[in-house]
């Protein structure tokens, strides 16, 4: 079966002011709105896209987090994700982890695709997708703003500093998404409902068997330091005084 494996991340939600715990252990979720993390709508309309235009048979949504994240895999069921797999893990996963459980069950599913968020944006990381490529030792394109399927190669264009690149990979392969790829689609309430009745299963990450022990020891968060005021001068003149009092000039 042609397979797609979609990862859903559940974020806090983009138009949401992000803010900092008052004892600076972590930000503050309580009472805030959750949603999947918009890189990873992208890739999920696009495997419903590539599904729709006879490239995939099939379109599998994962997440890894808590069992609350089940709402984003019934979102991304709504949206027209065949099934959905959440593997349950009690505390946030980093990068190396998320990869190692996407390997595993990359190795029970056998997706031809497997395509990602370029980044999460609630810690920007950007690795995920690249070293999941490396672990399953198969060709990656990231930052995808265009994908075309030609039987077992993915033609891949991507933004970079100097305009457009394409490349081809052979498949399977791992596929990162970007903003300009598409637009993902409108969730509409028949679609809620059948959602519920399509397959979520719930699998405990001590079941895999991954190594998902955290590397990196958090110490504090801080919140960005407030902008100062700035100062109206009258001329050109002024602004120059101004800069030689503050050392800038």
């Amino acid at each position: 079966m042609r397979r797609i494996l979609v990862g859903i991340k559940r974020v806090i939600d983009y138009n949401v002011r992000v803010r900092v715990r008052p004892d600076h252990t972590g930000v503050v979720t309580d009472g805030v709105k959750m949603s999947a993390n918009p890189f990873d709508s992208i890739a999920l309309e696009e495997a419903l896209r590539l599904r729709e235009r006879g490239e995939a048979d099939e379109v599998l949504a994962v997440s890894v987090g808590a069992n609350e994240a089940q709402q984003q895999l019934r979102d991304a069921l709504a949206m027209g994700a065949d099934r959905a797999i959440l593997v349950k893990a009690e505390s946030p996963l980093e990068p190396p982890g998320v990869a190692r459980v996407l390997l595993e069950l990359a190795k029970r599913e056998t997706p031809r695709i497997i395509l990602l968020g370029k980044q999460a944006i609630d810690d920007d990381c950007n690795q995920t997708g690249q070293m999941l490529a490396a672990l399953w030792d198969r060709p990656q394109a990231t930052f995808a703003s265009k994908i075309e399927i030609q039987g077992e190669v993915a033609r891949v264009t991507r933004e970079v500093d100097a305009g457009l690149e394409t490349l081809e990979v052979d498949l399977p392969a791992v596929i990162t998404t970007d903003l300009r790829l598409n637009e993902p689609r409108y969730i509409k309430l028949p679609d809620i409902m059948k959602a519920k009745k399509k397959p979520l299963d719930v699998v405990e990450l001590a079941s895999l068997g991954v190594d998902a022990a955290p590397l990196v020891k958090v110490l504090k968060y801080e919140p960005p330091p407030q902008r100062q005021k700035g100062v109206m001068v009258k001329d050109a003149a002024e602004l120059v005084a101004a800069l030689k009092q503050k050392g800038l000039v």
